[in-house]
C-alpha cells in the first residue's frame, strides 16, 4: 500500500506528460500527491493540501469543480483508486536539422481508432 493519497484533481490523469505514461499498456495515469499521508506539517513551510494533489494546477481544478458544492455543504467524493485515460501512444520522428544533422523528437499522442462512416 502506498504512502501517498492519489491526486484528488479531477483532470491530473488527462494531463499528457512523460512522467504519467505508461507505454506497455498505452495509457496516462493520474500521479500520487506531492506529499505522504504521515508528513509532519507542523512548523514547516509545506501546505496541508500537498498531501492530496500533486500540483498547484490540479488544486485550482480541484477548487473550481467543487466550489459550489461546498458552499451548499454537499460532500465531495474522495478519489481512493488510481484514475487513467486510455488510447495513447509514444511516436518518434527523425527530422533533418541545420547543416544536414539528423535528430528525433518524442511526443504521447492519442490514437483515433474511429472510423467516421458517412
Amino acid at each position: 500500500m502506498s504512502t501517498k493519497h492519489f491526486c484528488q484533481g479531477p483532470d491530473c490523469h488527462t494531463y499528457n506528460t512523460t512522467d504519467r505514461f505508461l507505454k506497455s499498456k498505452g495509457i496516462i495515469r493520474g500521479r500520487y500527491a506531492r506529499l505522504s499521508k504521515d508528513h509532519d506539517i507542523e512548523n514547516k513551510w509545506y501546505y496541508k493540501w500537498d498531501k492530496y494533489f500533486c500540483s498547484q494546477t490540479c488544486s485550482h481544478d480541484w477548487l473550481k469543480e467543487n466550489m459550489a458544492a461546498i458552499e451548499r455543504g454537499i460532500p465531495v467524493p474522495f478519489i481512493r483508486e488510481r484514475r487513467f485515460t486510455e488510447g495513447f501512444e509514444k511516436r518518434t520522428k527523425t527530422h533533418e536539422g541545420w547543416q544536414g544533422k539528423m535528430y528525433t523528437t518524442s511526443s504521447i499522442e492519442r490514437i483515433d481508432n474511429r472510423v467516421e462512416v458517412e
